[in-house]
Order: structure tokens, then sequence, then C-alpha cells
């Protein structure tokens, strides 16, 4: 797959279209492997023919569309899901609990969600189908969106600069402290829950 992906974002300017789709798609469609579609464009940065503001730009770009697309989905086309779903008495008292916690701590969860492959289609999609703030929603999903992309194309762009003659094992190590920030993420998500 990473190979795939390599030759797929080594050369411009078709590479920028291939990782603003993935970006945008990941947030509708969470199989899409954008944060490994972004780590890798900062890699090649460094060893390609990629530009570091550009991928930043492009990413974020890709990101934000791509989150307010689901929060589009759950806003207007989410109440057939609600209704099919959440009916019962238990599904109305599970969205009730969504929108109390939306309304508490809204802008967190869509800063954090951004960073929990999955979760952030679950979150984005449930604020548009609890009718959360669209003006907050864009002002917490632009700076997760920004966060996002940078924290992605910048760990791929050093990784890449210390393993500039093996870009496939800057990658990698990339990609492992990646899924390390996630796991200890969730385990103190987790932690902090059952606390």
């Amino acid at each position: 797959m990473f190979e795939s992906l390599f030759h797929l974002l080594s050369e411009p300017p078709l590479a920028y279209l291939i990782l603003f789709a993935f970006c945008l798609g990941d947030a509708v469609f969470p199989a899409l492997p954008s944060e490994s579609a972004v780590i890798l464009a900062g890699v090649l940065c460094v060893v390609g023919e990629l530009n570091l503001a550009t991928v930043l730009a492009v990413s974020a770009a890709g990101a934000f569309l791509g989150d307010n697309t689901s929060y589009a989905i759950g806003r207007f086309i989410g109440h057939p899901v609600r209704r099919r779903f959440f009916d019962g008495e238990r599904g109305r008292k599970t969205v009730e609990w969504a929108e109390t916690q939306l309304e508490r701590r809204g802008g967190t969860l869509v800063l954090v969600a951004r960073f929990v492959p999955g979760g952030r289609t679950a979150t984005t999609f449930t604020c548009g189908l609890t009718h959360f703030s669209w003006w907050r929603f864009v002002l917490f999903s632009a700076i997760a969106a920004i966060g996002w992309a940078a924290y992605g194309a910048l760990l791929g762009y050093f990784g890449g600069q210390m393993f500039s003659a093996h870009p496939l094992l800057a990658l990698a190590v990339a990609l492992g402290i990646a899924f390390a920030v996630t796991i200890v993420a969730e385990g103190i998500r987790r932690l902090r829950k059952s606390a």
C-alpha cells in the first residue's frame, strides 16, 4: 500500500489533487488512508518534488471541506438515519446525550476527533445531525484541520530529513509515531472516561 501511495504522491501537480481527495474523502469514508498520505507527502517534500507549504495548504483544505461535507450530510440527510436508528426511547436519549456533550464541549470534541481515525466522521456527522451551530463548527473544524495537516506533514517532513537516504524507512518511523500518538490519546481518553 505504501509503495502505491508513494508513486501516486510523488509527482506534482496531480499529487496535490490526490492528496486533497484523500483528505476530503477520509472525513466521509474513514477507510481512506489520509494520515498516511499526508505523512508521505511530508516525506516527499524532502526526497521528492513536493512543496511543504502547498502540502500543508492542500491537506488542511481537504480536511476542512471533508469535515464540513460530513456535517452537511448529518444535517440535511441525517434525519432518515436518526429515524431509523434513534427512534426509540434509548435512541432519543443517546441523541440528547450527544447534544448535551456538544453544547458543553463541542469545540473540544471537534478538535480532538480530527486526530482520531473514524472518530472525526462520527463527530462531524453527529454535529450536523444534532444541529450543532455551524459557525462554531466551522471555527473549530478549521483549527483542527490546520493542526492535523501540520502534524502529519511536519512529522513526515522532519522524518524525511532524518532518513533522506531511506524515504520508506522515514515513512515507517513517521507512521509509527503517528500510531503511537493515536494510541496514547485513545488510552488517555478511556482512562478519563472510566474515572
